[in-house]
C-alpha cells in the first residue's frame, strides 16, 4: 500500500507503481469497440500508460490533450490512457477533443489492473478510482520509467516521459 495525496488530502493505494526494470503486468482493458486488449497487443512499441481517475475531470482531460500533442514525436510508441470510464464515455471524449492518436482503455470489466499497477484508490472520495501515474514500458515490456507526483490531481511531467521514451 502507498500514500499519496489528492488535492492535499492523503489516501492510500492499492500498492506501489511498478519497479523500474521489472516485467510489466499483463492486463486485460476494454478498447472503445469494446474488445478487450492485453500488453501483448501493443508487442513490439514502446508504451506510455496515462493512468487516469477520470477523462471528464479537467486535470485528466489536460493530461490526455497534452499527450495526444506529443504523440507525433514519439515514433513506435503506442499511448494508451486508462481509467474506470466506459469505453462510450472515452470515446465521446475522445471525438468531442479531437484525439486520435491517445488510445483509452477502460477497467470496466476487470479491475485487475489498478490492484497489480497498485494505482487503485483504497479510500477518500474517490475510492475505486485510479490515482493518476505514468508508467512507460518498453518494446519487451519492462518498466523503462514510472511517475506519480506528489498530489495526484496535479498532471504529469511530460518531459520526463519523454525523456524516458527516448531513453
Amino acid at each position: 500500500m502507498a500514500e499519496v495525496l489528492f488535492k492535499g488530502n492523503k489516501v492510500h493505494t492499492s500498492g506501489k507503481l511498478p519497479k523500474v526494470g521489472a516485467r510489466a503486468p499483463d492486463f486485460r482493458l476494454t478498447r472503445g469497440d469494446l474488445v478487450e486488449v492485453s500488453l501483448q497487443d501493443f508487442a513490439g512499441k514502446k508504451k506510455i500508460l496515462s493512468i487516469v481517475h477520470s477523462l471528464d475531470t479537467g486535470t485528466c482531460a489536460a493530461s490526455a490533450k497534452a499527450f495526444e500533442a506529443r504523440a507525433a514525436q514519439l515514433p513506435g510508441t503506442v499511448i494508451l490512457t486508462v481509467s474506470n470510464d466506459l469505453p462510450f464515455a472515452q470515446k465521446r471524449f475522445c471525438e468531442a477533443e479531437n484525439i486520435h492518436a491517445v488510445v483509452p482503455l477502460s477497467q470496466m470489466r476487470d479491475r485487475k489492473f489498478g490492484r497489480d499497477y497498485g494505482v487503485e484508490y483504497l479510500d477518500g472520495l474517490l475510492a475505486g478510482l485510479l490515482a493518476r501515474a505514468v508508467v512507460v514500458i518498453d518494446e519487451n515490456d519492462k518498466v523503462l520509467y514510472t511517475q506519480q507526483g506528489p498530489d495526484t490531481s496535479q498532471e504529469p511531467d511530460y518531459e520526463a516521459v519523454l525523456k524516458a521514451v527516448r531513453g
